[in-house]
């Protein structure tokens, strides 16, 4: 479904556009999602809406048959990418596992601030977009998500997240029509 509207006060969730991450070999061009989220953060700032910038700096305990983390990773893994032009209100999370919400006051900072949508990308669309999209509905937020400000390092991975699991949780649309509905 293609969205529709945008409550008045929708936060906007920038998921793991982090050095480490968005140097991922990817399906469409980090830059590119890059590009498109800070064009989404300056829209939210504009219209005095809360900016959350997630990273991650950990994993989830529990086995998993996927390839293990070799090594450590450079110092400057975690932070986040300077084209996001971060501010001093915006909302950071670092998070220790897939989604945004688990294991951190992300919930309770939006719901002090009356958020009820959000508005979500960035990197991996299976993994952190789609797991903080699922926990946002769970939670009860109307979720957005902006399908061309989202990449994944996998293209069936990212394809299902598009086009099967994000419009069963709420509606999806590209960045450029997410800020005309700020307007």
């Amino acid at each position: 479904m293609t969205a529709t509207t945008l409550d008045t006060r929708t936060a906007l969730i920038l998921v793991d556009l982090q050095k480490g991450i968005v140097g991922l070999p990817t399906v469409h061009p980090a830059a590119e999602i890059i590009e498109r989220s800070a064009q989404l953060a300056a829209a939210f700032r504009a219209h005095d809406l809360p900016v959350v910038l997630v990273r991650v700096t950990g994993g989830a305990p529990g086995r998993n048959e996927g390839p293990a983390r070799q090594g450590t990773p450079p110092a400057d893994w975690a932070e986040l990418v300077p084209e996001l032009d971060q501010q001093d209100g915006d909302i950071v999370v670092t998070k220790q596992t897939w989604g945004a919400f688990y294991g951190t006051d992300l919930d309770m900072q939006l719901r002090r601030q009356g958020v009820t949508q959000v508005v979500l990308a960035g990197i991996a669309t299976a993994m952190g977009v789609e797991s903080t999209a699922r926990s946002a509905h769970e939670h009860g937020y109307h979720v957005t998500v902006a399908t061309d400000a989202v990449t994944d390092m996998d293209p069936e991975a990212h394809r299902n997240a598009v086009e099967r699991i994000f419009p069963r949780l709420g509606e999806t649309d590209t960045a450029e029509t997410i800020v005309k509905l700020l307007g």
